[in-house]
């Protein structure tokens, strides 16, 4: 068993895959998220998601066998809110986490509620179209601290030499307010600086992820920061390993830039 890569990806907006004119648009997402299966080479025994649309007052882990769907997106034809992807929970795996959680000092909860959100059932059913990997989430904490969101990925490393595949998923730019031609600076700007950080020595890189806000255009891009906050867990879990970048895409709605990376 390799020790697997982690991932912080741009997820994309709502059902895209099932609407003709967005997945047409975001086929280069698509083929990132096609690609990454053959970039892992070994099938996961199991893919660990941080959803930029799942937080809570703890790190919750996703405990259920059989995890129902959570349409979280509004305006979309009626068919997109029936989508089913049937990816087996973890639930033995989930309880192990909840204890590496705990054992790093951060608060952590079982839940057997909440279901697969749009921000991991999207990129899964592209990822492994037959759902056949064992799926499960933890939340982001509602305080969205890139300091404790770190701490969490520094958690969860060891599962990348147990077959488990970390999965930050978001989007480098969110600021629904702004997705169109508004879109091309600001985003431009600051997928810029995420890029060119990524790309720094491993202690510098966490410093200046730390400090994110200081950033160009940061608080544009991200009024809150729910869809980056992924990116701090997933490179915590590989906080020594290089960054590539696996996709990139300008003029999205007219405007918009955006890109996933790769750790290790």
């Amino acid at each position: 068993m390799t020790t697997l890569p982690t991932y912080f990806i741009s997820h994309g907006g709502g059902p895209w895959p099932w609407i003709p004119q967005m997945a047409a648009e975001l086929e280069p997402l698509s083929e990132s998220f096609r690609a990454m299966p053959g970039e892992i080479g070994e099938k996961p025994k199991a893919v660990l998601m941080i959803s930029g649309h799942w937080e809570s007052d703890e790190f919750a882990v996703m405990h259920s066998a059989r995890p129902p769907m959570v349409y979280d997106y509004f305006g979309f034809p009626p068919e997109t809110y029936e989508i089913q992807y049937p990816s087996p929970g973890a639930p033995e795996l989930a309880e192990e986490v909840a204890h590496m959680i705990h054992a790093a000092g951060l608060p952590t909860r079982l839940d057997d509620e909440y279901g697969y959100d749009h921000g991991t059932f999207v990129p899964m059913a592209v990822m492994y179209p037959q759902a056949d990997v064992p799926l499960f989430q933890v939340s982001m904490r509602h305080n969205y601290d890139p300091a404790e969101h770190f701490e969490l990925g520094r958690a969860l490393a060891p599962l990348r030499d147990r077959g488990v595949l970390i999965v930050g998923s978001g989007l480098s730019f969110h600021n629904l307010r702004m997705f169109g031609p508004g879109a091309k600076t600001p985003s431009t700007v600051f997928d810029g600086w995420l890029t060119e950080t990524l790309a720094l020595p491993p202690a510098e890189r966490t410093a200046a992820l730390l400090e994110w806000e200081k950033a160009p255009q940061a608080r544009t891009c991200h009024e809150k920061e729910d869809h980056l906050v992924p990116l701090f867990a997933a490179l915590g879990a590989a906080e020594n390993d290089p960054a590539t970048r696996t996709y990139h895409q300008t003029g999205i709605r007219g405007g918009v830039t955006a890109s996933s990376f790769r750790f290790g």
